[in-house]
């Protein structure tokens, strides 16, 4: 086993032999639960319509429940946005992005400017030009959570409107075009159920579950783990951190540290690559914070 005082003496080249040792065992392993989460998500999400425009379902409790739904629809793209579903050219690689384009539709992203700009994410984390996340930085949870609204109002600079920015800068008009047509599909829709005499249905059921999800994604799957965001380089822009909801109420992003460096391991398999990993990570001079 690797420990802190096996590690005293190692050069660059162990520490970099250690932790893909590491990583590698827990690479090519297949995400069964994203991918069931992703259509059982999208799947009770979709049926809270009928169920509550017949009543069956009491509209409190259909918000509760899309409010989850939404918060929970990013991860399962996440995994596929790193073909860690299937790689181009394998036999399910339809699966890999059925799962990325299908869970994303309560989140009103497209998958393939989601894919983009996560990936410039990561290879620019923490850059204040460059990075399509930084408007997430804050001094505080509060403060992080108080900027995420703000990037939401009109003429904002921050949030998803870098996603365009971002699209424009890599001339993926496509994409970017693809992005104006979601928010077009998404406000034609909520206009049609108001005109249908279910505004607060579509209020509670998609408008408002949406932006309390995403402030919820952008508090925890960016914000936390990259806080205070000013540094940059693979072993410094990003951490591991203690969160007050633990490991499942951060969404896994406790150990997001593990997916920066090592992208395609899945998502259930980084609380124990961090564990394996971490007297390699404290070594390399990693922020570990209480964790």
């Amino acid at each position: 086993m690797t420990t802190a005082e096996t590690l005293a003496d190692a050069d660059e080249t162990e520490l970099i032999r250690l932790e893909r040792e590491v990583a590698r065992r827990h690479l090519d392993k297949f995400p069964y639960l994203a991918v069931v989460w992703a259509f059982a998500n999208l799947a009770v999400w979709l049926s809270l319509w009928p169920l509550v425009f017949m009543g069956i379902v009491p509209l409190w409790l259909g918000f509760l429940v899309a409010t989850l739904n939404v918060s929970l629809s990013y991860l399962p793209s996440h995994e596929a946005q790193h073909d860690i579903i299937a790689k181009p050219g394998s036999k399910l690689r339809w699966l890999n992005e059925a799962v990325g384009h299908l869970s994303l539709i309560p989140l009103v992203l497209p998958y393939r400017l989601a894919r983009l700009t996560h990936l410039d994410h990561h290879k620019y984390a923490n850059h204040p030009e460059l990075d399509p996340d930084f408007s997430t930085h804050a001094k505080s949870p509060l403060h992080a959570i108080w900027k995420s609204i703000l990037n939401r109002q009109p003429r904002a600079n921050g949030g998803l409107n870098t996603y365009g920015d971002t699209a424009a800068r890599h001339e993926r008009f496509d994409i970017l075009f693809e992005g104006i047509l979601y928010q077009i599909a998404f406000y034609g829709i909520l206009f049609a159920l108001a005109w249908s005499g279910y505004a607060i249905e579509a209020a509670l059921l998609w408008w408002l579950p949406r932006h309390i999800g995403l402030t919820y994604i952008q508090y925890y799957l960016s914000w936390a783990p990259h806080h205070p965001g000013d540094e940059q380089g693979r072993y410094r822009n990003t951490r591991g951190f203690r969160a007050v909801l633990g490991n499942i109420g951060s969404m896994g992003m406790q150990y997001h540290i593990i997916h920066h460096l090592h992208p395609r391991i899945p998502l259930y398999r980084t609380p124990k690559a961090y564990w394996d990993m971490k007297p390699i990570l404290e070594a390399r001079g990693c922020r570990i914070d209480n964790l």
